[in-house]
């Protein structure tokens, strides 16, 4: 073979092996959760929800105790942003999908927000806005305590979810402060499921119970199996 072209050759680009190519369904998955309508779509779909409950309003449609349908709508939510967003983690590491990491902020502020509906609703709506009121539920009414709870630990958590209050933080006590999140969630069931005991109906409760033990199971799973790792090669 010609030296000149032997020298081309040696500096052309290698090709890469078919298998190391990222495949058609990988690469529409990439585009697809990072895309710039991804943010906007999954917005409207977490919206959507209040969306619902704004036009059930609008046309008499809350039935016949329209507050309690509010209050319970709004809460329900909150319920479910928050596992949620809890998923995005365990559905990122089993699937690959490192791009869901990027909808999880939103989702967190979902969770927060539709919270604050709720208790707003409960404060407004049920309460007339007496403060009165309200601390005799927190006596009277074990649940209610905890749903209070649960938003007050879910406040400093939507306040430092910039990449700016993160960056004053520090990352390690971001990361700390947002572990919260884990004493949360069993909070925010124990209020669902006291709430729903109180009318003698823990079927959907069970449920949400199941789900949330089964993300947070797979967190100590995890970090079980990183521990015996690092004991291992110790």
């Amino acid at each position: 073979m010609d030296a000149s072209v032997r020298d081309a050759l040696a500096g052309a680009p290698k090709p890469v092996p078919h298998a190391a190519r990222p495949g058609a369904g990988l690469r529409l998955r990439r585009a697809l959760l990072m895309s710039r309508a991804t943010k906007p779509a999954v917005f409207l779909l977490a919206l959507s929800p209040l969306l619902l409950l704004v036009w059930r309003g609008l046309t008499m449609r809350l039935g016949a105790n329209p507050a309690q349908a509010v209050i319970w709508t709004t809460g329900l939510w909150a319920l479910r942003m928050l596992l949620i967003t809890l998923a995005v983690t365990p559905l990122r590491v089993i699937t690959g999908w490192t791009e869901l990491a990027r909808l999880r902020r939103m989702l967190g502020l979902f969770t927060f927000a539709y919270a604050v509906l709720h208790f707003l609703s409960y404060f407004g709506l049920l309460n007339d806005f007496s403060v009165a009121q309200v601390a005799r539920d927190v006596v009277k009414h074990p649940f209610v305590l905890a749903g209070m709870s649960a938003l007050l630990l879910l406040t400093p958590l939507a306040a430092t979810s910039t990449n700016g209050m993160i960056r004053r933080l520090g990352a390690q006590r971001w990361r700390t402060l947002h572990r919260l999140v884990y004493l949360i969630a069993p909070i925010a069931v124990f209020h669902y499921w006291w709430a729903k005991l109180a009318k003698n109906n823990t079927a959907d409760p069970k449920i949400y119970a199941l789900l949330l033990a089964l993300l947070l199971g797979w967190r100590i799973a995890r970090a079980l199996r990183a521990r015996l790792r690092r004991a291992a090669a110790a």
